[in-house]
């Protein structure tokens, strides 16, 4: 009995071992060889299901990180550091935001008021619940069609979302062809076509009889063209859908900021940044938008669909600290033109709040209005007591952006726009190379700004000779320097096909409205932290000396490195200009990064900077490539 005993327990051990064995298997085969998220190539050992769903709630990791970091910055360059290889994000953040995303505002349980659109604003990720991993192409992604032909079609694999075809149908903001999707030039106020809008707008002419004498201004600028001859260069285009008023722009030598949140009309930035539009995700909610005062010559919402009335106004008086002396705002909505009760309402009440605010009607027309902003202070001196909206304190930075609230209050000029009744800027393009006079806040006199443009002119011309075995004249649209200046590296871009976005360091010199007194464009930014755009937008990144600084706040500069990978397009190009331990600590990563080199050149006698050239290559998973057949 004891030996048929031990037999039956030995086939049970035996029988389970099997299952066991099976069970594992089984596993095996489905976690390592499913291709969800999972590359061509190797990207390391961690499984990349799990790596989705420990951000978006699983319990799979239990000390909330998804990638431990092997290196810091700065560590002993005769330490042997060999870099893990980077995981593949799930497929499902191929379009992933990290400080505009919605998945972690709902998993941190956030409390924001959704009435002031604070869901739109940045909320970036704690460092244990950051993406470490690369994001991967749509499927059947290609290289981008180049500038200009971008600015009327795109590749449909690229941007997958065809609902606003089919949402704005009637209003030709996109229409889905075959393999593309086109983009007819039409929008919400405009459906046929943002270049005869524009034309409107520049020639314009007031309503008759006018209640401002005859020193009403008028938009009756020459040719139809809005840009008054170098006078107005600068836009900003508020709730910007698709960008096609900022595309049309380009070509008046007008530069737009389009600006929109990443809302109900998902992938709108997308969509402009992928045709080659200057654009960024932003939205008017509690904090000022990311960039100086007296920045634009010019606002415009064209059903925007935003409430200009609620807080006292304060969304009007942030468009208000953007404008420069004598700017406009171009409204075009049912409320201009005010047919029913309601729309009656808020026609009065708005135009009493703009009044307060000593703007004054420079034309109307059908459903467009167009308001202009004072010269100088007078007007707000000859104001009641106690006039609503108040003048910001006297302690208010009204070029402090980053992070602060926004106020209802009026930001009066400086006494040098006061006693100039103006910006006293040249007009476009000698604005990009005659010393604006903002340039005194900083104490830097002409010579020193006119000897960076001349420096930043030979870098310029130095990186396209190393660049010249990779780059056409239209390989590259979108580029970003991510330490701006005072905008020379862009200056010494004018006459190539692309534009810049210059980004100007949060906690540093606030050069950034120098760079838009040259008639350029840029943002505020925080590189420890992800950038507001979403990924593969930009062609070119130039960081300069970006790694150093970082090192000295103590972030982490393979976070930036993943990030840099973000934004770039595959094919794209990396220009760093920084130390030589700083080249050698990114050499180590481009293999895992799949980023190879291309140049590396020392400074020509200009310190001990070295110049480092990477392209991204293109690459796709294997479940992208299989979807794409």
């Amino acid at each position: 009995m004891r030996g048929r005993s031990d037999g039956g327990q030995k086939k049970r051990l035996i029988f389970s071992l099997c299952a066991v064995a099976i069970f594992l298997g089984l596993l095996y085969v489905y976690y390592g060889s499913s291709s969800r998220g999972a590359a061509d190539l190797g990207y390391g050992s961690k499984s990349l299901r799990k790596l989705g769903s420990s951000y978006l709630g699983g319990d799979d990791d239990t000390d909330g990180k998804q990638y431990e970091s092997s290196t810091k910055f700065g560590q002993d360059e005769g330490e042997d550091i060999v870099p893990k290889t980077f995981p593949v994000c799930d497929d499902r953040h191929s379009e992933l935001i990290p400080c505009l995303d919605r998945h972690l505002i709902y998993q941190m349980r956030l409390k924001l008021d959704l009435s002031v659109m604070e869901h739109y604003e940045r909320h970036c990720p704690p460092p244990e619940r950051r993406y470490n991993c690369l994001i991967p192409p749509p499927p059947g992604y290609k290289v981008p069609i180049k500038w200009p032909q971008s600015r009327d079609e795109v590749w449909k694999a690229n941007i997958p979302h065809t609902h606003l075809a089919h949402e704005k149908s009637d209003q030709n903001w996109m229409v889905v062809q075959g393999e593309k999707i086109v983009f007819p030039g039409g929008g919400t106020h405009f459906h046929y076509g943002a270049d005869k809008y524009i034309a409107l707008i520049a020639n314009v002419r007031p309503p008759l009889p006018t209640d401002f004498g005859s020193k009403a201004a008028m938009l009756n600028f020459s040719h139809n063209n809005l840009n008054n001859e170098g006078r107005i260069r600068t836009v900003l285009d508020v709730g910007c859908g698709v960008a096609s008023f900022g595309a049309y722009l380009l070509s008046s030598d007008i530069i737009a900021m389009s600006l929109a949140p990443n809302d109900v009309h998902q992938n709108q930035i997308q969509f402009a940044l992928e045709r080659g539009i200057p654009a960024y995700l932003g939205v008017l909610g509690t904090k000022r938008l990311p960039y100086p005062s007296r920045s634009f010559e010019l606002a415009h919402c064209s059903r925007c669909r935003i409430d200009w009335l609620q807080r006292d106004g304060i969304l009007l008086l942030e468009l208000d600290r953007l404008l420069r002396p004598g700017g406009y705002f171009a409204y075009s909505s049912p409320e201009a033109y005010a047919q029913d009760e309601e729309d009656l309402r808020i026609w009065r009440e708005m135009s009493a709040l703009v009044d307060r605010m000593c703007w004054r009607i420079a034309a109307k027309r059908n459903q467009t209005v167009i308001w202009q902003k004072p010269l100088t202070n007078d007007c707000y001196m000859e104001r009641e007591p106690g006039t609503n909206p108040p003048l910001c304190r006297s302690d208010d930075d009204p070029d402090a952006v980053w992070g602060v609230p926004m106020e209802a209050c009026i930001s009066p000029y400086s006494d040098h726009d006061q006693k100039a009744k103006g910006s006293g800027l040249a007009p476009w393009p000698a604005r990009l190379t005659a010393p604006p006079p903002r340039l005194a806040d900083f104490g830097y006199s002409s010579e020193m700004f006119e000897k960076d443009t001349e420096t930043w002119r030979h870098r310029v011309e130095s990186y396209w000779n190393l660049l010249s075995p990779k780059i056409e004249d239209d390989t590259s649209r979108n580029l970003m320097d991510m330490k701006a200046n005072l905008g020379s590296f862009a200056a010494a871009l004018k006459s190539k096909n692309v534009w810049v976005m210059n980004v100007v360091p949060e906690d540093g010199p606030n050069t950034l409205k120098v760079i838009y007194d040259r008639g350029l464009i840029g943002t505020t930014h925080n590189w420890c932290e992800a950038f507001s755009t979403y990924p593969r937008t930009y062609d070119l990144l130039h960081a300069w000396t970006v790694f150093s600084d970082i090192k000295k706040k103590g972030c982490s500069a393979e976070d930036l490195l993943l990030e840099m990978d973000r934004i770039l397009r595959p094919s794209g190009f990396v220009i760093i200009r920084d130390k030589q331990p700083v080249i050698d600590f990114v050499k180590k990563y481009l293999s895992a990064l799949h980023w190879e080199a291309v140049a590396t050149a020392d400074s020509d006698n200009e310190g001990d900077d070295i110049v480092f050239i990477i392209q991204k290559k293109l690459w796709l998973t294997s479940e992208s490539l299989r979807n794409s057949e």
